[in-house]
């Protein structure tokens, strides 16, 4: 084996190596993805709506909402379940269903903003 192509090999499989080391990193960083968790959703807060207004998801999932306004908005739920804080420009708000239910909410500062989150 020549000198060149041995150091060619090695230099391949430290590149190998080192990728697999990032790879290996960044997924323990980003958590699962195979939903090996508990189920999560996610509704954008866009151009003053909640998108999507109707999402249908299982007992047990976390709806994880993001405000992409430049505007302040809430996620207030009509029967009083939940409520958020204000959210500013890419602030979240969590809230986990447990029961299945369908539950209407809004935003408290614009009550046209409404939404609905079906939970079977």
């Amino acid at each position: 084996m020549r000198a060149g192509t041995r150091g060619h090999r090695l230099l391949l499989m430290g590149s190998v190596l080192l990728a697999l080391v990032l790879i290996g990193a960044y997924a323990s960083v980003a958590g699962p993805s195979d939903g090996g968790g508990a189920p999560q959703a996610r509704v954008e807060i866009k151009d003053f709506a909640y998108q999507p207004a109707t999402l249908t998801v299982r007992t047990g999932t976390t709806v994880t909402w993001i405000n992409h306004d430049d505007e302040l908005h809430t996620v207030t739920a009509s029967a009083g379940r939940f409520a958020s804080p204000g959210l500013e420009h890419d602030e979240t708000f969590f809230q986990r269903f447990a029961e299945a239910g369908t539950y209407t909410y809004f935003c408290a500062l614009h009550p046209r903003m409404t939404a609905t989150i079906i939970v079977q």
